[in-house]
Parts: C-alpha cells; structure tokens; sequence
C-alpha cells in the first residue's frame, strides 16, 4: 500500500520528534518538573502582542478577508509592508512582487525546489544541518549533495564546497544563523561562498541558486549580524518563517524572497507562486499574514534577552563541567561534543538522569549532540546537577 517513495522518509523519521514523545512518557512517569527536555526547538518566549493583533484585526477587518481566499502569493499590503522593512533594514529594493507569503519556511523551501529542479540534479548543504532538506530535495527527485563539518569551527568548507560543484549543482542551501550548532555565517563568509559560486557558474555555463534558510535570523547575540544574501550574490533565495521571532512556530506562516536580480526573475517568481498552489498550500493563513503586518507596524519582536540569558548561564556550567562547546552566536541550540565521541551512550546516559538531547547524526554530524536551551530558565537551573552527573560518570569534573 505504501508507495516506495515514501518509506525512505518513513525510516528516518525525526530522531527530533521521537526524544519529543520520549520527553513526554517521562514526564507522565516522573512529573514534568523532574524531566529536563532540550530536544525540541519550540520557542518558549511569549510575544503577547501577537493575541493582541489577532484581537484588533478580527474587530475591524470585514470577515471574508479574514478568512477567505487572496491573490496566490499573499495579500498585496502585506507583502509590500514587508518588503518595506526589508529594504529600511538592510538596504534592498524589493517590492511586493519579490515577495510569496508561504507556509513557514519549510513550505517556502519546497516552492522554490520545486519551482527549480529537474530529475538529477544536485543540492549542496553544509554538516551539520537541518536533515529534513534531504526529504525536501528528494520530494523532487535531487539529490543532496554533502560538505563535511569543520568541527573547529562549524564554518563551510570552501575548499571541499568549490570541489562538490559540479554541472549538475542546481542550489546550495545554507541555514543562517545555524541549527543545530547557533553559528552565524558572517558578511566574510558569505562573500566567499558567492565567490566560489559566481566562478563555477562561468566554469560550467550554468546557474546555481544559493537559499538562504533564516528562520533564526532575529535571533542573534552580541552585536552578531546575519548578512541579507540577496545583496552579495545575484541568484539567491531568502525562505523566512517568523516561527522563532514571533515564537508562533504552530501558525505556519512566512514569506519567500525572490530578487529582481535573479536570473528570469519573473518566470521564477510565476513559477514558485504556481507551485505553492499545486502543492496543496494555495495560500498562507490569511490571518496570519494581517497579523504579521500588524506586527511591523507596531514594531514588535521577541524578547531575545531571555535565550540570551539562557545561553549563557548554560554555556558557563557546561564549560565547568568540562565539557567541549563552540558559544552559539545565533538561534537557541548548543552544540556539545560527546565525550569519546559515542553519542548513543551521551543521550543514553543523559536519559538516565532525566536529560533528554539530540544525537549529532540526526544533523549528519555524529559524536556531538544538540541541546535546545529554549525553555525557562529555571528549567535550566534545575538541571544543572543532572548535567554534573553526567560529566561526573565521564570523569570530565569532579
């Protein structure tokens, strides 16, 4: 009955979602208080204005545009109010027509695979990453084509980036700032990686669209900034979700930039707004999209003070402890080594006192694991004796 299609996806279902449910079978048997789940990336600072424009918009807009059907790209107003920040943000010159409101970030990457590739064709990414990438290529017959990680830095390799383009690269996705290690390519890098890809462009006749994955880019620390790629390479993509920035990853609601300077901009931009309809998303929820317009005009954004104070009061005691961390520049993950690099035996002996995490191969980076430090802060405090323990029984600290 399954088609053999699909049993791919089925056998490596979210090791993610699995630790999830695991979180929650603990929890029944211990009590919530006594499971410390870093598993799931689920922003956990509440954004009250979000209600608020929900409240407003409901009182005075007409109930058919609320809630009925708009031009398969978005509502115009929308799309022009965020293309306005855009450009009063980092300098662009989009309008309205450069925008596609999608259903989160991930629908906006299967518009644009969807809207470029042909059977064959190859798409670069960087360990460790996202690994729902490798079903969303495949849901259009490419095929993912990996740089390995740079452990010291989590950086790209360029040298082996430059040597995995071939004429068959279609696109290099990057996701910035990074899930799951929370760097941030900075304007250095991403002018390196436009240059390795502007000279394999003339080498092999072809184009290559870099996608930029920025469901993270608000949340970044220390005066890290997160370059806006459309202005350092002409065939780029911006996929955004306001998941994490408006901590509603549940709504299903973001946008798709497509330049002027791509090349056949507007045979892509027709292609990408047909494919969101023949997908099955037809449009993105058409009251998220009035409450997100809301939400620039008044200004509003996460409270980032509270990932970044999470940040570090775990950074600290993790690196006490005498464990091996690179402090996260952006989004709301740790990347911790596993000590002797087995980390089946890690989140084994995590579980064992209540911890759950992420093994590293779920982001094709084995022998680290992921801590997702969105959760309170007192959660964290709680859990800094298990975390002891554990460093304990690896005779990382005493």
């Amino acid at each position: 009955m399954v088609s053999e299609k699909m049993k791919p996806f089925m056998a490596n279902n979210s090791a993610i979602r699995a630790m999830f449910e695991e979180g929650k079978r603990m929890a029944d048997i211990y009590g919530k208080e006594n499971v410390y789940d870093f598993s799931l990336g689920n922003p956990n600072v509440p954004v009250p204005q979000v209600n608020e424009a929900i409240r407003a918009i409901i009182d005075s807009e007409e109930f058919n545009t609320v809630h009925g059907y708009m031009s398969n790209a978005g509502f115009e107003d929308v799309r022009q109010t965020i293309a306005e920040s855009l450009n009063a943000r980092f300098g662009t010159n989009f309008s309205q027509k450069n925008l596609l409101m999608t259903v989160g970030a991930a629908s906006g990457l299967n518009v644009i695979l969807k809207s470029i590739l042909n059977p064959g064709d190859e798409v670069i990414v960087f360990a460790p990453y996202f690994v729902e990438y490798n079903g969303y290529v495949r849901n259009y017959d490419g095929t993912v084509v990996v740089v390995s990680p740079d452990t010291e830095t989590f950086m790209p390799k360029l040298d082996e980036f430059e040597k995995k383009i071939t004429a068959k690269t279609k696109a290099v996705i990057i996701n910035n700032p990074n899930n799951p290690t929370g760097v941030v390519y900075g304007e250095d890098t991403i002018r390196a990686l436009a240059a390795v890809m502007e000279k394999k462009q003339k080498e092999f006749g072809t184009q290559i669209v870099l996608i930029s994955d920025e469901p993270y880019r608000e949340l970044a620390y220390g005066g890290a900034e997160v370059p806006f790629i459309t202005k350092y390479y002409g065939n780029s993509v911006v996929c955004y979700s306001y998941s994490k920035s408006l901590s509603v990853p549940g709504e299903r609601i973001g946008y798709l930039v497509i330049p002027d300077e791509i090349d056949d901009c507007d045979d892509l931009i027709n292609a990408a707004t047909i494919a969101n309809r023949v997908l099955g998303c037809v449009n993105a929820p058409s009251l998220m999209q009035k409450v997100i317009k809301y939400c620039i005009e008044h200004e509003v954004t996460v409270n980032l003070e509270a990932y970044e104070k999470n940040r570090n009061l775990l950074y600290s005691a993790l690196k006490e402890y005498g464990f091996t961390c690179a402090k996260p520049e952006g989004a709301f993950y740790m990347f911790v080594k596993s000590p002797e690099e087995d980390e089946k035996r890690f989140c084994e002996t995590a579980k064992k006192h209540h911890v759950l995490v992420v093994p590293g191969s779920s982001f094709a980076c084995p022998g680290y694991v992921r801590i997702a430090y969105c959760v309170s802060y007192e959660q964290i405090e709680r859990s800094l004796p298990a975390f002891k323990a554990i460093a304990q029984e690896y005779g990382l600290c005493r």
